[in-house]
């Protein structure tokens, strides 16, 4: 019996180490978030709970799947081109069978469970530019190839901007700049870029944002401008931060989330609510927990057996930074609130899984760094990739 072609191109080895670093950060970084979930003492916060463990479970089975599969399976470029089509399809359907939240069409309801595709794409984003990038870095300084990957990028970054989700098109765009930089970005392009992302700007602000986004951006450079509006959830946020001092109140004590002060004390103020009982002390310990993750994928970037399992691991690398810095520094009230959750803290099921599965490649990565390395393609393929 003939094996079809992508059975023949899935590559299953023996495990040979497992990265307890990753797995045990993360881990711990779950129960952080779901003893602080629990600890709200309702019945919709116990359901909350539930649901995320199920999405820990499923999520921890991807990222085991993913480990035992060779990381050169998505550096084909049937393999990607799919994943980025279905990527983009979901996005377009959202507008024909999305769910609207918060003003937001960005989620797909399955009953008690829902779906938000703008995850998962910043995912599939960071594979094809890894795999484009990776045949044509000594050629990156040329502009088509840049404008190649802005191509690439542009499209979901627009698909998602409409819905409209601020945030994630913001890390969508933290990830194509930051790939495309540490491909060899040269002074010149740098520069257009530059002179680009002001004149977007500009545009964004007389043309694309809408009200409430406005008010945020303003809130942000004046934070007390409209304590009782516009600037009520960043100015709860840092109080719940600031009133867990040291050590905190202690779990189930933090008042600003338990009387419901905070809002969204669940997802994108998660850090408020866990700082609040447990203080800059516990603060301190998650900030170093999320340091391990991403020094480890930067170690694992490093040993990597070739340019694009470099710039995939890179890539996961800059999409959970730009998460952790956007969703603390809104919380503690220096960036505006964007909607971006906290990694592996807040409650989610499709960021976690995301999440789960970007440590499945990582690892990936490691196991199968000590084979032969391959030389890189340099032709041109069909389609740019």
């Amino acid at each position: 019996m003939v094996t079809p072609r992508f059975l023949r191109s899935i590559s299953i080895t023996v495990p040979t180490g497992f990265d307890w670093t990753l797995v045990v950060s993360a881990i711990v970084l779950i129960i952080a978030g779901l003893i602080t979930m629990s600890s709200f003492g309702n019945t919709t916060s116990d359901i909350l709970v539930i649901r995320q463990i199920v999405f820990v479970l499923i999520g921890i089975i991807g990222m085991v799947a993913l480990s035992f599969l060779d990381i050169t399976f998505f550096k084909r470029s049937y393999v990607v081109l799919l994943l980025y089509g279905i990527g983009i399809l979901s996005l377009v359907a959202l507008f024909i069978a999305g769910s609207t939240v918060n003003g937001a069409t960005s989620w797909f309801s399955f009953g008690a469970f829902s779906l938000q595709p703008s995850d998962p794409v910043k995912l599939i984003l960071i594979l094809i530019l890894a795999k484009y990038l990776s045949r044509r870095h000594v050629e990156i300084a040329r502009f088509k190839h840049l404008l190649i990957t802005f191509l690439y990028f542009v499209v979901p970054f627009g698909l998602i901007l409409v819905q409209p989700d601020f945030g994630s098109s913001l890390v969508i765009i933290i990830i194509w700049f930051c790939m495309v930089l540490v491909s060899g970005l040269s002074r010149r392009h740098l520069l257009i870029l530059t002179i680009t992302a002001i004149a977007a700007g500009v545009l964004l602000w007389t043309s694309v944002l809408l009200p409430y986004q406005k008010d945020r951006i303003i809130t942000f450079i004046h934070p007390v401008s409209d304590i009782m509006g516009s600037g009520y959830n960043s100015y709860q946020s840092m109080i719940a931060v600031g009133s867990g001092q040291i050590i905190g109140k202690g779990v189930g004590y933090g008042t600003q989330a338990r009387l419901q002060f905070l809002p969204e004390h669940t997802t994108d103020f998660i850090f408020a609510s866990f700082a609040e009982e447990w203080g800059l002390m516990g603060s301190l310990i998650i900030m170093g927990l999320f340091a391990l993750i991403l020094l480890r994928g930067i170690r694992i970037a490093r040993q990597a057996s070739s340019s694009f399992e470099t710039l995939v691991a890179l890539g996961i690398v800059f999409y959970i930074t730009s998460h952790i810095i956007i969703n603390i520094g809104m919380n503690i009230g220096v960036l505006p609130i964007t909607g971006v959750t906290l990694p592996f803290m807040s409650y989610g099921g499709s960021h976690i899984l995301t999440e789960f599965f970007a440590l499945g490649l990582l690892m990936s990565i490691e196991r199968f760094r000590t084979r032969a390395a391959h030389p890189e393609d340099v032709q041109h393929e069909f389609f740019g990739v």
